[in-house]
C-alpha cells in the first residue's frame, strides 16, 4: 500500500491578460508548478493499493481540479546507482528528499498511453522520502494512476531497494552541520529562572540564534525572542539580565527584568569592551587595548619575539573600573604590560590580576604573576611571581583562600603524581588551594585522576564542584572542603558542556550530550540532585534516525594497562555480515568523548555500513597523571603499539570485520599518529591524516 495525502483543490488564477509578461498563455503546466508545502508523512493517513498491472488507484475531483499526493521512504543495501521510474496518465512532479527530480506536464487519455519520468538514485544507504505530485481534473475519462519501479544499474546488480512508510533514516553529515540545539544555559541568583542559549544552522550553512527563559516557578517559557542580545547575562545578585547595544557615541549598558520585559538604561556611552558585573552590583570592571608600536628599518620588519607574526601580539590590555552611581571610570592598572582581570571578592575589597610574560629559556615559555588588588587603598600584593604553570585564580566565598587552576608542575610540582623519569603532561590541568594568609598550596586533585576542565567554589554549600574529564565522558564532581572527599553527581549525560550554580540558591543548571542525543539542557536540585529536563531542541530531528548500536570494549595491553574503548555499529546491524572497520583515536591529548556530533561524527561513518572503533591509548588526559604522561617526549611509540594491539584484539573479537578493510582517522595529533602508524604497520588499507604534523621543525619555524 502506499501512503497518499488528497485531493487539495487548485484553480487557475483570474486571467487579467491573454499572456503574461513573458507573452505566454496560461497553461496546465502553470498550474502543476503551484507551491505546496509538503505535509509531514505522519499527515499520509491514505492508502492506495495496487493493482494487477502494478498501477495505485487514487480517486479524481468529483469537480474541478486537484493534487494528489503520494510520498513513501527509499533506501538500499548498498551503494550503487539505480534509476527510479513514475509512470501515469495524469501531469506529475517528482521530488526526492525535498528537490524536484523530475517533471510529467502532459495529460494522457488512457492508462495505456501512460508516459513515464525517471531520475536517478545515487548510491546511498540512507533513508529517502520520495514524494510524487499528480495534477487531476474531474473531467479526466480516467482516475488518478501511478506505478513505480526502481532498477539498478547493470554494474549494481546486487542493490537492493526497500520501501517502507517508516520516516526513520540513517544520520547524515548535514544531521551534524544544521539542526536546532542548545548551545548554553546560565541560571539566575534565586535560581527561578534559567536563560537558554540555542543556535539553529540551516542548510546552505546560514545560522540563526533565539533565546528563551525559563521560569522554575512557573515550569514553562516566558520569554522567547529570534535574536541574542549582546552579552547577554545574569547579574550578579538580583534576578534581572543584562546586556549592551552600541551607538556612535558608545556601548550602552542594560538591565532587563525577565517577568515584566522592563529594560532599564544603567549606564551610557561606554567603551566597547566586554564587561564583568562586580559582585555588589554597583560597579563594572573591563579592559581596553593599546598597541605598540615600534619602528621598523628600512625595507624590514622587525620582530620582537617569536610570536610577533601574530596580529595580536603587540596588544597590550589595562584593567578600568566605571562606578554606575558617579559614573566614574577609574583606571587600576598602567605600564607596558598587559593585566588579566581573575576574579573580584565578594565583599568587594580586592581584585585578582595577572601579568604574563615570554620567556622562551624553560617550557611553557611563559611565566604569570598574581596580584591581589585592594580596591580602596590601590595597594596591590603580589600572590605569586613568575610562576610557570599556573593559569588562573579566583577567591574563596570567605575570601582568605584561593582556588588555582594549573598544570601539575604548578609550585614546584606540588601536585605532581608521575613516575621519577616522566616529564607532566600540562593538559591535564588540576586544582589548587592556596591559604592566603601563609601562601600555602594545597594539590587538591594530586591523586584524583580525572583531568579539571572548569570549577566554582559554591558560597552557600561552600562546597567545590568541578567539571572533568573522566576517561572518554565528562562529569561533574562536587568536592566537599569540610573532609576533602568527592562525589560524582548522577547527571543525565555522558558530557556535560557547561554547569552554572544560582548564587543565592541551591539549584544549578547544565547541559550535555551523550553518544547518540544532541545537547539537552536540566535543572538540577543541588540538595536531592535530581534533574529536570527544560529544553531538548534537537529532539524532533533525532526522533527521525535510526541509530546503530554503541558498545563499550576494553583490552588489556601488552603494558598491563587496560585501554578502554567503544564501537558503534550500523543500523540494522547483521552480525552474519562482514562489515569494513574505521578506527579514530585522539588528537592533541584529550581523549574521544562520547558525544553524538564532532568534526568526526562518529555515527554518521556506521551509518553508512562501517563499524568504526574508538580507543583511548597511552598519553590521553583523564585517566590520571601517570597515564597522561606517556604521551610527553614518547613520539607516539607506546600509543602507536596500544593500537595496532587494539585493533588485532578488536577483529579478533568480533567476526563480523572484515580484516582486509580498514581504515585510521586522526587529526592533529592523531593526524601525526596515522602517519606514524602506516610505518609500523600493514594493518590499515586506507588511512586520513588530517593536520598531521609531519615536520617537526617546520611545525615550530613556520606555524
Amino acid at each position: 500500500e502506499l501512503p497518499s495525502f488528497g485531493p487539495i483543490p487548485v484553480a487557475k488564477p483570474v486571467l487579467l491578460d491573454s499572456i503574461n509578461l513573458s507573452d505566454k498563455p496560461y497553461s496546465d503546466e502553470l498550474l502543476l508548478s503551484t507551491t505546496i508545502n509538503f505535509p509531514a508523512p505522519e499527515k499520509f493517513t491514505g492508502r492506495a493499493q495496487p493493482d494487477t498491472m502494478g498501477y495505485f488507484r487514487l480517486p479524481k475531483p468529483t469537480q474541478g481540479r486537484a493534487f494528489q499526493l503520494v510520498s513513501f521512504h527509499l533506501s538500499g543495501d548498498r551503494y550503487g546507482k539505480a534509476r527510479i521510474t513514475v509512470t501515469s496518465p495524469n501531469p506529475l512532479e517528482l521530488w526526492i528528499d525535498n528537490v524536484k527530480r523530475a517533471t510529467k506536464q502532459a495529460a494522457d487519455d488512457s492508462l495505456h498511453l501512460s508516459g513515464s519520468v525517471d531520475a536517478v538514485l545515487n548510491g546511498f544507504t540512507n533513508n529517502s522520502r520520495v514524494l510524487i505530485k499528480m495534477l487531476a481534473s474531474s473531467d479526466d475519462p480516467h482516475d488518478v494512476m501511478v506505478k513505480i519501479g526502481v532498477q539498478p544499474e547493470e554494474s549494481d546488480s546486487l542493490l537492493l531497494f526497500t520501501f517502507n512508510n517508516q520516516n526513520k533514516r540513517r544520520i547524515d553529515i548535514k544531521d551534524i552541520l544544521e539542526g536546532n540545539r542548545i548551545n548554553n544555559s546560565s541560571i539566575s541568583p534565586s535560581g527561578r529562572f534559567v536563560l537558554l542559549s540555542l543556535r539553529e544552522t540551516l542548510s546552505g550553512g546560514e545560522t540563526r540564534t533565539h533565546t528563551q527563559i525559563y521560569d522554575h516557578r512557573q515550569k514553562r517559557i516566558i520569554f522567547s525572542e529570534p535574536m541574542s542580545r549582546p552579552q547577554l547575562g545574569w547579574m550578579p545578585k538580583s534576578d534581572l539580565l543584562y546586556y549592551v547595544g552600541d551607538k556612535e557615541e558608545g556601548r550602552t549598558f542594560y538591565t532587563l527584568d525577565p517577568l515584566t520585559l522592563e529594560t532599564t538604561i544603567r549606564a551610557e556611552n561606554l567603551p566597547k569592551e566586554n564587561f564583568f558585573v562586580a559582585p555588589d552590583e554597583q560597579s563594572l570592571f573591563y579592559s581596553t587595548k593599546e598597541t605598540l608600536t615600534i619602528s621598523n628599518p628600512g625595507g624590514l620588519k622587525r620582530l620582537i619575539g617569536i610570536d610577533d607574526r601574530q596580529s595580536q601580539y603587540r596588544e597590550r590590555s589595562y584593567l578600568y573600573r566605571y562606578f554606575f552611581e558617579t559614573g566614574l571610570t577609574q583606571q587600576l592598572t598602567f605600564g607596558r604590560q598587559s593585566a588579566s582581570l581573575n576574579d573580584v571578592s565578594n565583599d568587594m575589597q580586592y581584585l585578582l590580576f595577572s601579568v604574563s610574560e615570554e620567556d622562551l629559556s624553560q617550557r611553557p615559555f611563559r611565566t604569570s604573576t598574581l596580584y591581589r588588588l585592594n580596591l580602596e587603598t590601590m595597594e596591590s600584593d603580589t600572590i605569586w611571581k613568575d610562576q610557570r604553570y599556573a593559569y588562573s585564580a579566583q577567591f574563596s566565598p570567605d575570601g582568605r583562600q584561593l582556588l588555582i587552576h594549573g598544570a601539575p608542575e604548578a609550585f614546584n610540582g606540588i601536585g605532581l603524581n608521575i613516575k621519577p623519569e616522566q616529564i607532566a603532561n600540562s593538559y591535564d590541568t588540576q586544582s589548587f588551594v592556596m591559604q592566603l594568609e601563609n601562601r600555602e598550596v594545597i594539590p587538591v586533585t594530586k591523586t584524583f585522576d580525572p583531568t579539571i576542565s572548569a570549577q566554582e567554589w559554591n558560597p552557600l554549600d561552600n562546597n567545590i564542584y568541578y567539571r572533568v574529564e573522566e576517561g572518554d565522558r565528562v562529569n561533574i564532581y562536587r568536592y566537599t572542603t569540610r573532609n576533602a572527599s568527592f562525589k560524582k553527581l548522577p547527571l543525565k549525560e555522558e558530557v556535560i558542556r557547561s554547569f552554572n550554580i544560582a548564587r543565592n540558591a541551591l539549584w544549578a543548571t547544565y547541559t550535555g550530550q551523550s553518544s547518540s542525543n544532541s545537547t539537552r539542557c536540566y535543572l538540577l536540585n543541588l540538595k536531592t540532585l535530581e534533574s529536570t529536563l527544560i529544553s531538548d531542541p534537537y529532539a524532533e530531528r533525532l526522533d527521525q534516525l535510526q541509530l546503530g548500536e554503541v558498545k563499550e570494549w576494553h583490552f588489556t595491553s601488552s603494558f598491563g594497562d587496560q585501554i578502554e574503548g567503544r564501537y558503534y555499529l550500523p543500523p540494522h546491524f547483521d552480525p552474519q555480515r562482514k562489515y569494513p572497520l574505521i578506527v579514530y583515536y585522539y588528537g592533541g591529548t584529550s581523549p574521544t568523548s562520547r558525544v553524538f556530533e564532532s568534526t568526526y561524527p562518529l555515527h554518521v561513518y556506521a551509518a553508512q555500513d562501517y563499524v568504526v572503533y574508538t580507543l583511548q591509548p597511552s598519553g590521553t588526559t583523564g585517566y590520571g597523571q601517570e597515564f597522561s604522561a606517556r604521551h610527553v617526549n614518547a613520539w607516539g611509540k607506546q600509543t602507536a603499539e596500544e593500537i595496532i594491539e587494539g585493533v588485532k584484539a578488536f577483529v579478533a573479537a568480533h567476526p563480523f570485520v572484515d580484516s582486509s578493510k580498514i581504515g585510521n582517522i586522526g587529526a592533529s595529533y592523531g593526524g601525526f599518529m596515522t602517519q606514524y602508524l602506516i610505518t609500523q604497520t600493514d594493518l590499515f588499507t586506507a588511512s586520513v591524516s588530517h593536520a598531521g604534523i609531519s615536520n617537526i621543525t617546520s611545525y615550530w619555524g613556520e606555524g
